[in-house]
């Protein structure tokens, strides 16, 4: 009965934590939207009372990120998965350049050799590269800006690189798990898109970003539901879209501005990020997998035990389950632990796993 009612801290990497305000406002929802006597789940997409959410939506996603003017943000389905097949499907005409980061990177290129050649630049899954060239032939060039498995995440400094070396050519980017995590020059993407299930919405709705003067440049045809100009014209609603997840992400994105945008969360997540790698870098027990700071994701920590303590990994891992860990199990192709720390999660929660593996080490 203690463990039932003992307070829980969600680190799992997705779908992930949102605001407990978010969370009670959505339930209210689903018993009644807005006064009208139904549920959100059962209303219209058509109904004069949703089409406000999307367009809200749209509307505060512009403002926090700065997205300028010439700019469109759809909501679609099908993940980020699908998403590797339609950015190829709308902008590869001959060649497409990729900057292979891990395992999503991957899944990405392997769409895109379909339709056309595909370079990548360079590739690395515990480091973010450099010293690549990009060609200036490309249709366009593709980043993964965080990496959930292996923990890495394409700093501010390394972007700034990109934005130098592309010259002219179209920068496309999968943020699936650091959108609004960060500022970003929107102005320097055609294309920036993702699954919202990390810092935005629950699993179910898609989030793409999109310059309108980028579309329109392929000779292939486009089926309907893969054309992104279909759904820029179809305000998000060509089709019946993820309702409830939109409506949550549209609570998420006020709960976002009303706290302070993305000044006030970049700092809190650096603050968040600072706290469990200092940990983790004097740790008796642990060392993180990334070993250098500035390739360091923020959004997804991954430890693993030093060597000597690798039989204790499922006592530590037990200890922290009832310490009210939830979800730091790593990845199975890195092992150890990851604490995923997206938007939602507090400086406490943090601060409690740091006191968990403090106590830990305690014993050791």
């Amino acid at each position: 009965l203690t463990n039932i009612f003992m307070k829980k801290y969600n680190f799992n990497a997705g779908p992930s934590i949102l605001p407990q305000e978010v969370i009670k406002q959505t339930a209210d929802a689903v018993l009644d939207f807005q006064g009208e006597g139904l549920s959100i789940l059962e209303i219209s997409h058509r109904a004069k009372y949703f089409q406000p959410v999307v367009d809200e939506a749209e509307a505060l996603m512009k403002e926090l990120l700065g997205v300028p003017e010439g700019y469109r943000v759809i909501f679609l389905g099908g993940g980020a998965s699908l998403q590797f097949c339609m950015i190829p499907y709308n902008f590869l005409e001959k060649k497409a350049a990729y900057l292979n980061t891990g395992v999503w990177s991957k899944k990405a290129i392997k769409e895109a050799k379909g339709f056309g050649e595909v370079e990548v630049v360079a590739e690395s899954t515990n480091s973010i590269p450099t010293g690549y060239d990009i060609p200036q032939d490309a249709d366009y060039f593709h980043i993964t800006t965080n990496n959930t498995i292996f923990g890495t995440e394409i700093s501010e400094h390394k972007l700034q690189e990109i934005y130098a070396k592309k010259g002219n050519v179209p920068l496309i980017a999968d943020m699936s798990s650091d959108i609004l995590s960060r500022p970003i020059d929107a102005s320097k993407f055609d294309v920036i898109y993702g699954g919202a299930q990390k810092n935005i919405a629950p699993a179910g709705v898609t989030f793409v970003i999109i310059k309108e003067s980028a579309l329109g440049h392929v000779s292939r045809y486009i089926p309907t539901m893969l054309n992104y100009q279909t759904h820029i014209d179809g305000g998000s609603m060509f089709n019946t879209p993820p309702v409830l997840p939109i409506y949550t992400a549209l609570l998420n994105l006020r709960w976002l501005k009303e706290h302070g945008g993305i000044e006030w969360i970049d700092r809190r997540n650096q603050q968040k990020a600072d706290l469990l790698y200092d940990c983790l870098d004097h740790s008796k027990m642990f060392v993180p997998t990334i070993l250098d700071k500035e390739d360091r994701s923020r959004m997804n920590i991954c430890f693993v035990p030093k060597p000597e303590y690798e039989e204790l990994k499922d006592d530590f891992f037990k200890f922290a389950t009832e310490r009210g860990m939830v979800g730091i199990k790593g990845h199975r192709l890195v092992g150890g632990f990851r604490a995923s720390c997206y938007n939602a999660m507090d400086v406490e929660g943090v601060q409690a796993l740091v006191d968990c593996i403090h106590d830990y080490e305690k014993k050791l």
